[in-house]
């Protein structure tokens, strides 16, 4: 089986819509995707409606999360999207990625950027608008050659000349959230170091104390010697590894399926899981 627990559709920041993601999985090869776009569960429903026959659809969220000053993901798996408070934090989030949006097009123009928030506002389209639609904007005025050469301190990485902080939930609230949620947790990339500060292990250790179930491990902003090292510190702590393409559609340079999970760990995910079931797919439309 290949199995691809991290991908985005135009419900947020990606490029394919959700019923092309789920096409393209299929043609990619992979058994299961999971469709966890950034606080919103606004994609599932045309995905399931697309689902080709053969692929899996997982269901989950990207949550946008704080801990000590350091912004971090929270992948969740197979909750309850109706469930209340879960729900009402996600609002909260996604209602604050606007004003975020705008305050960061007025910086970059008073840093001599031409950017403009119309110009913003139509490259997010109908999804959650965030920092890759500025990136791309920034990528269309030729300002910088790429969507990641947007993510430094120059421009919008954490701490950057045009970054403008925004309302994240606490990473325990997140975990306690989902788990109420039926759901299962996942901490995203936790040493994608060249996105900026990363959390210490101790905090890592201190999430799993309070019902962490994993780490992703297998992910392009990890080098060989940071898999490693979360290798042993997931073993240490009896979390979870999982692996994926974190795909973007065309705003990435990464394949779906090009890092993929064990079967068993997805087995385990979808057995701690009771908000949700994975949905198989029976032909599309």
């Amino acid at each position: 089986m290949r199995i691809d627990l991290h991908c985005h559709s135009t419900a947020s920041d990606g490029t394919d819509t959700p019923a092309e993601l789920v096409r393209n999985a299929a043609a990619a090869g992979l058994d299961v995707v999971a469709l966890t776009d950034h606080d919103t569960t606004r994609g599932y429903a045309e995905a399931r409606a697309a689902l080709p026959a053969g692929l899996t659809l997982v269901t989950g969220a990207e949550l946008s999360c704080r801990i000590g000053g350091v912004s971090m993901h929270m992948l969740a798996y197979l909750f309850d999207p109706e469930e209340p408070e879960l729900l009402a934090e996600r609002e909260l989030v996604r209602d604050d990625r606007v004003p975020r949006a705008r305050a960061m097009v007025a910086r970059l123009q008073e840093l001599g950027v031409p950017v403009t928030w119309e110009q913003v506002a139509r490259i997010a389209g109908d999804g959650s608008v965030g920092r890759p639609h500025v990136a791309t904007a920034l990528v269309e005025l030729g300002v910088v050659p790429s969507v990641d050469d947007a993510f430094t301190t120059d421009w919008l990485a954490d701490g950057g000349r045009a970054h403008v902080e925004k309302h994240e939930t606490d990473p325990f609230e997140a975990i306690r959230l989902v788990k109420g949620a039926g759901g299962v947790t996942v901490f995203a990339h936790p040493g994608a170091s060249k996105r900026g500060r990363t959390v210490p292990e101790s905090a890592i250790a201190e999430m799993a104390a309070a019902g962490l179930d994993g780490i992703e491990v297998d992910h392009m902003d990890h080098d060989a010697d940071t898999r490693g090292r979360l290798r042993g510190l997931a073993a240490d702590l009896g979390l979870l590894v999982t692996g994926s393409s974190d795909y973007h559609g065309s705003r990435k340079t990464v394949a779906l399926g090009e890092y993929t999970t064990d079967p068993e760990v997805y087995g385990e995910i979808t057995r701690r899981a009771t908000g949700a079931f994975p949905v198989p797919g029976t032909g599309g439309i």
